[in-house]
């Protein structure tokens, strides 16, 4: 939890209300709302017994030893990062711009008119129509906890995307790999990882869980600097 890294997990046992695990041989729940799909149905639950999930420690109950866990903030970790390239379907089209359907997802982000390319857009729906297959960029938003997304920054040339919507998808991975590296040295320091296959932290093996310490400095008088201070 003080890590605030993704874990996989492995559901074993379902309710009701949600999904159950463990953790280090603590019991942690997954409520439905804190899934990624929509559940609609029980058998829908009962369909992710066996699976592995990630998710993350939201919270820890310590009289009873329970922790509240969250695919949702685990994916909102993984992918949302600036700079991230996701795929989606238009679902709305507004004057100032689109609203687009994160594939595999219930979520979505809106993608501005600004954004929609560095050329000039009159109009949302002469560029974009609803169920158009789409790649865009996690950028900065300026509205909290709000997706903001761009195909502008995707361009390998201003108004590509008026002309030839194809190049700029196919060159998508290569914009965004230099849109990452343009980031200041702090934000690509933080990113967790953008090709996630393998890279959560394997809570299974003892080992390395307490690898993952390994930069932890503990000081028990105060300051680092301190000449009897103990690590």
């Amino acid at each position: 939890m003080q890590l605030d890294e993704p874990i996989e997990v492995k559901i074993y046992e379902w309710n009701t209300g949600g999904l159950l695990t463990r953790i280090e041989g603590l019991r942690a729940f997954l409520p439905k709302f804190e899934l990624m799909d929509r559940t609609n149905t029980f058998r829908d639950l009962k369909n992710n017994v066996g699976c592995s999930i990630r998710v993350c420690v939201i919270r820890l109950d310590e009289e009873t030893n329970d922790l509240i866990i969250s695919e949702k903030k685990a994916w909102e970790m993984a992918y949302l990062k600036e700079g991230a390239l996701l795929q989606g379907n238009v679902c709305k089209i507004f004057p100032y711009g689109a609203q687009v359907r994160i594939t595999g997802t219930n979520r979505s982000g809106l993608l501005h008119i600004s954004n929609i390319s560095r050329g000039r857009v009159l109009s949302v729906s002469d560029i974009l129509k609803v169920n158009d297959e789409v790649k865009v960029l996690v950028i900065k938003s300026n509205v909290s906890d709000k997706i903001a997304l761009s195909i502008a920054d995707l361009e390998s040339a201003p108004g590509l995307f008026l002309s030839d919507k194809v190049k700029v998808f196919s060159e998508a991975e290569e914009m965004a790999k230099r849109y990452r590296e343009q980031l200041p040295v702090f934000s690509r320091n933080t990113e967790l990882d953008y090709d996630l296959q393998g890279e959560t932290i394997p809570f299974d093996n003892e080992a390395t869980l307490y690898a993952n310490w390994k930069w932890f400095k503990f000081f028990m008088n105060g300051k680092p600097d301190d000449k009897n201070d103990q690590t």
